[in-house]
């Protein structure tokens, strides 16, 4: 029955041309930035290029040569974006990240950079050994047996009901929310870049890689599945580097990470240069991001709204339109910021903290350039969420141990550390906060009791419904809900509420999805080796007998249900052993997951040399002042609250746990002033037009360094010299890019034309197509194009012409019939009487009675004049 309802009801949605299916849902939230999509589907063409070529019988060997692989990386559109960045070689370049992350790494400049592959710390497990998925094949055994469908491990073992939540007895909700929302910071992996609609077939067909339901009676039967799109590919091989000689290492599929996997607040600013250019705001204060352009909220800024691809729940009113269309989404550096109220409220929290931090720093040094402004701002935020994360988020989830054991202190950079965010800790072990989601969205008032007039939210009627933010309340309330509400508590036998298996992204339209199945899948998909594998990696005895599990998994029944479905511990999948494991002491996690968690944390530190606590970076004085600062804080700075917990994520009871926030510390920004240029005459005269520069200091020496703006490039030096005559050089000069004239990176998808202006460029489409929601790429509109409808107007005008033409020369036939046959007294009667009783004048022809003719009706208006004169007259 259930699964009959959870297929019926997505199909109902598909059905229905108005409303946006659950699977369309989740392709919007994992829809990256145009330079993503382009990597992607690169990567696919050439996938599918070599995997072609190795499955030609008459290729001699197994080996391509490094020229080849170059050919086909080059055709496919890959090549730009596997061979090494052009790093800057500025002062700037040590004190600022790159929006992208490259160049993090001088030796390694991919390191952690977007829109290149996850690390593999395992070899990936697939069943061809080049891309096909576990469970792929159902010939294909795993230990005499083929792997469970995914559905019925999420609906044995994984389901728990939403009345069945045992609440957190340490920490607050904003524990869970908190994980979600670094977890978007750190990766995104896109789906796949394949044109086939997955939400039609039922088959595993490349890149549909279907959830398969239950078999048995009833509407479902015809077509047993859930939509699953694969996730896209990324160019390159393993580390995304230099190609290889050898097929097999050459051609395996690797997933690709569309944001930096740097702790870096990409969810604030994005991970590239054209998103990055989105969010600014260009025009108002300095260094500041866009927010709402007609809403607030009590006075305080909203986040901006994406235009470009409405794909959210409208709000109620709307929901009744005529084809019930959607509404746009929140526009933030993460497009999957209007999920749920808790990542919106902290999107929104970190779009306030920039812009009041560019404020702040702005009246501070008011010789400071807009770019200088924005990127102090910017490196602010990301220290703030580095400090958050591993001070506080990090300790909790592994415990004292696991965090001692597999984090520990800071000891400096390593550049031999590489940061790139592992497949495993994206896909299967940082998703372990899925069994710590409430089913109920709280909404607070200022005593922390539940609002009248907003009681608590069911969250499948929260699913990218940014218009419950907007107006209903605004921010306090849900962060009030976050700060008093306990997280759910994973427990073994209540691991996922059902409003995750079973109504996953239902809005006002009947559809659903299940996150359970959906993981689980998605660690397939990537190839992922099984539970005891990982368990092998990290020093974790291998459990071959239900009796080892049971060493590990408290909970018996568990342990049978899931011997019963997988029959041998091996073929386990990694997300469902390491979410069972008991809690290791103080821990919201088990051996496994602490081990993996830990292990990336780690990497995400040490490998990053923008990391806060990195020498370099800030100075001791900033350092102490960032030590200073917390979560609570900066609700207290960028909300109506005025107390809160010191402890945000410690679950709290109002008002006993509630400090006043003017007595919750924070940083004093007195430590980011810098005294004005001295009068060396290198100053700022003369800016730069549609650019920036930025003072920095290198080996005692005082530079000015230049940028120019996104849709600009830089003619001339990109630093001077400050000396007392003035600048070494003259300024250089920002002059537009043609995106348009690019060979190896055209903007546009070769179905449109690139049309350049100034500062940007326009893809456009010939009728009848139109820009579909990337705004490079030209679809069928759906239709007719101008000129056919120019020609069906004409064919209609004409077509009601003879109509008319017809039906007066059939009234005027009629009419001479009538005035045969009328009585003289009724012909008298019509005719015309003038004023004050006279009666017209006869004529001699007209004779004593005879009245003059009635007018003819006038020709059809739309007919030529021409062709007027043609209408029948009276006879």
């Amino acid at each position: 029955m259930v699964e009959h309802d959870l297929y019926s009801t997505m199909t109902r949605n598909l059905r229905k041309r108005e409303a946006t299916s659950p699977s369309q849902l989740l392709a919007f939230s994992k829809m990256p930035e145009p330079t993503s999509r382009t990597v992607s589907h690169a990567a696919e063409i050439m996938e599918n290029s070599i995997q072609v070529m190795k499955r030609q019988p008459s290729w001699p060997t197994d080996v391509l040569s490094e020229e080849l692989l170059s050919v086909i990386a080059n055709l496919s559109g890959c090549l730009p974006y596997m061979l090494p960045p052009t790093c800057p070689n500025t002062c700037l370049a040590n004190k600022y990240r790159l929006i992208t992350g490259a160049c993090n790494n001088r030796d390694h400049p991919r390191w952690g950079a977007s829109n290149t592959a996850l690390a593999r710390w395992l070899p990936a497990a697939y069943e061809d050994g080049f891309s096909q998925p576990r469970g792929w094949n159902p010939d294909f055994l795993y230990h005499g047996t083929a792997l469970p469908p995914v559905r019925e491990v999420s609906r044995l073992v994984i389901r728990a009901s939403n009345s069945a939540v045992r609440e957190d007895d340490q920490y607050s909700d904003f524990l869970t929310a908190w994980g979600q929302y670094i977890a978007h910071d750190v990766a995104l992996t896109p789906q796949s870049a394949g044109g086939e609609d997955c939400g039609r077939t039922c088959e595993n067909r490349s890149p549909c890689f279907p959830i398969q339901l239950a078999a048995g009676p009833g509407p479902a039967a015809g077509a047993p599945c859930l939509p699953f799109h694969r996730s896209a590919a990324a160019c390159g091989s393993g580390d995304g580097g230099a190609l290889r000689g050898n097929l097999s290492a050459a051609g395996a599929r690797q997933q690709m990470n569309a944001l930096t996997s740097f702790l870096d607040a990409s969810t604030v600013y994005g991970g590239s240069e054209a998103a990055e250019r989105q969010l600014r705001d260009w025009a108002g204060a300095a260094g500041a991001l866009r927010v709402h352009a007609r809403r607030r909220d009590a006075g305080r800024a909203l986040l901006p709204l994406a235009r470009a691809r409405p794909a959210c729940a409208p709000p109620p009113g709307a929901a009744r339109a005529p084809r019930a269309p959607r509404a746009p989404c929140f526009l933030a550096g993460d497009a999957r910021a209007s999920e749920v109220p808790a990542l919106a409220a902290l999107h929104t929290l970190w779009l306030r903290e920039h812009n009041r931090l560019a404020a702040a720093l702005r009246a501070r040094n008011p010789h400071w350039s807009a770019d200088t402004v924005y990127r102090e701002a910017r490196k602010l935020v990301g220290a703030l969420h580095q400090l958050i994360t591993l001070r506080d988020y990090a300790p909790r989830i592994l415990g004292p141990a696991g965090f001692q054991r597999y984090v520990g202190p800071y000891a400096g950079y390593d550049p031999t550390v590489n940061p790139t965010v592992s497949n495993v800790f994206a896909t299967a072990a940082f998703r372990f906060g899925h069994a710590a989601v409430r089913p109920l969205v709280r909404r607070l008032g200022p005593d922390f009791q539940d609002l009248a007039g907003l009681p608590g939210l069911g969250l499948h009627d929260a699913f990218f419904s940014p218009w419950r933010l907007i107006r209903e309340g605004g921010l306090d309330p849900i962060v009030r809900g976050l700060l008093a509400s306990p997280a759910k508590l994973q427990v073994q036998d209540q691991l996922m509420s059902e409003v995750l298996t079973e109504r996953l992204f239902v809005l006002s339209s009947p559809g659903a999805l299940d996150l359970a199945s959906l993981n689980l899948q998605r660690g397939r998909d990537h190839g992922l080796p099984g539970y005891n594998e990982w368990r092998e990696f990290c020093g974790l005895p291998r459990l071959e007998t239900p009796a080892d599990l049971n060493r590990v998994i408290a909970n018996r029944s568990l342990v049978d249900r899931i011997v019963d479905l997988y029959k041998h511990p091996d073929n386990i999948d990694v997300w469902l052993g390491g979410l069972v494991e008991d809690f290791l002491p103080g821990a919201r996690t088990g051996p496994l997951f602490a081990c993996l968690i830990g292990r990336q944390m780690k990497a995400l530190r040490d490998g990053d040399r923008f990391w806060w606590e990195h020498g370099p970076v800030f100075t001791a004085a900033q350092r102490r002042e960032l030590e200073k600062h917390s979560l609570a804080r900066v609700v207290c700075d960028n909300t109506g609250l005025t107390r809160a917990p010191v402890d945000a994520f410690r679950s709290s009871e109002f008002p006993r746990d509630f400090e006043a926030c003017e007595d919750i510390p924070g940083l004093d920004l007195d430590a980011w002033t810098e005294p004005g240029p001295p009068g060396d005459g290198c100053g700022l005269s003369g800016p730069v037009d549609h650019g920036d520069a930025v003072f920095c200091e290198e080996s005692g020496r005082r530079l000015l360094v230049f940028s120019c703006h996104p849709g600009y490039a830089l003619h001339g030096p990109e630093q001077a010299a400050c000396t007392p005559q003035g600048r070494g050089a003259p300024p250089p000069v920002c002059k537009d890019v043609d995106e348009c004239a690019d060979p190896t990176r055209p903007p546009c998808h070769p179905s449109a034309r690139c049309r350049n202006s100034e500062g940007s460029f326009q893809c456009v489409c010939s009728d009848p197509y139109a820009l579909a929601e990337d705004g490079r790429t030209c679809v069928d509109s759906g239709q007719l194009p101008r000129a056919t409808w120019v020609s069906v107007a004409l064919v209609v005008t004409l077509a009601g012409c003879v109509a008319a033409f017809s039906w007066t020369a059939i009234r005027r036939g009629t009419r001479s019939d009538t005035k045969a046959t009328l009585p003289v007294t009724e012909r008298d009667s019509r005719v015309p009487v003038q004023a004050h009783g006279t009666s017209p004048p006869r004529t001699a022809a007209q004779g004593p009675e005879q009245a003059p003719p009635p007018a003819p009706d006038p020709a059809p208006s739309c007919l030529p004049s021409s062709m007027q004169s043609l209408v029948l007259r009276d006879p």
